[in-house]
């Protein structure tokens, strides 16, 4: 598949630098160096890194890893002012936001497009890409109040796996692979394992076209270098929710 194939060329296994706590020094912010700030296990930060490493921008676009369980301050006070990742800095700017960061380095660095040409996939992508912060609330909303699997949850699933039928020309949200499927895979792998382990609920059951997006996204490298150990993931999420 191209997608797939692309994501492999231009995804070169690289070496991580180590997340940075209290104890660091800052990057020499405004050098010129384009930086990506993120946190190794945040869904947002790892939707801008996946972007980058699909574009095959890592020489071009520096990781800077913060440790979100112990930030330093420096972040706050001289970079993003939010203290939220991922943030961007570029062209003597800060930006966040990862829905827009995507769209900001797909759009400002070269690399192939992951956004069509087409109006009509156009239109569609932008509607999915404001949906995600939705869906996002969807299904992490029973989690965080140690709820069962809610209707909302079975309604944001269902509407993926419809959206995932509207184009015949490939596996992902737009038939091809596209900034749509960065956007919601990183949570999917979440809640996926989150679901699975907490609730007993596979999200993928009875969702052919969900199950299929799922393992195509885990063929192409640009994502699968961003992902932790699931079960690793499960443990914070464990954490985080005091479950037992």
């Amino acid at each position: 598949m191209a997608a797939a194939a692309a994501g492999s060329a231009s995804s070169v296994k690289e070496t991580l630098p180590p997340a940075l706590g209290s104890t660091s020094q800052p990057p020499p912010v405004f050098d010129g160096t384009t930086r990506l700030y993120i946190c190794y296990l945040c869904p947002f930060a790892q939707r801008a890194w996946v972007t980058r490493n699909f574009k095959g921008l890592q020489d071009k676009i520096k990781l800077v890893a913060i440790d979100l369980q112990d930030k330093p301050a420096w972040y706050k006070e001289k970079v993003y002012p939010q203290g939220t990742v991922p943030s961007l800095e570029h062209n003597n700017e800060i930006m966040g936001e990862s829905l827009e960061l995507i769209k900001y380095i797909d759009g400002n660095f070269d690399g192939p497009a992951l956004l069509p040409e087409d109006a009509e996939k156009r239109q569609f992508a932008d509607g999915l890409i404001g949906y995600a912060n939705a869906f996002t609330k969807a299904l992490y909303s029973p989690l965080m109040a140690h709820a069962e699997v809610s209707d909302e949850v079975v309604a944001a699933l269902d509407k993926l796996e419809v959206a995932l039928s509207k184009f015949n020309d490939g596996p992902f949200f737009l038939g091809q692979f596209s900034l749509v499927d960065i956007a919601y895979v990183t949570i999917l792998e979440r809640v996926q394992i989150y679901y699975s382990h907490l609730r007993n609920y596979d999200i993928a059951k009875g969702r052919p076209n969900l199950e299929k997006f799922i393992q195509e996204m885990n063929k192409i490298d640009a994502y699968t270098d961003t992902k932790n150990d699931p079960l690793f993931l499960l443990d914070l999420a464990k954490n985080h929710l005091k479950v037992r």
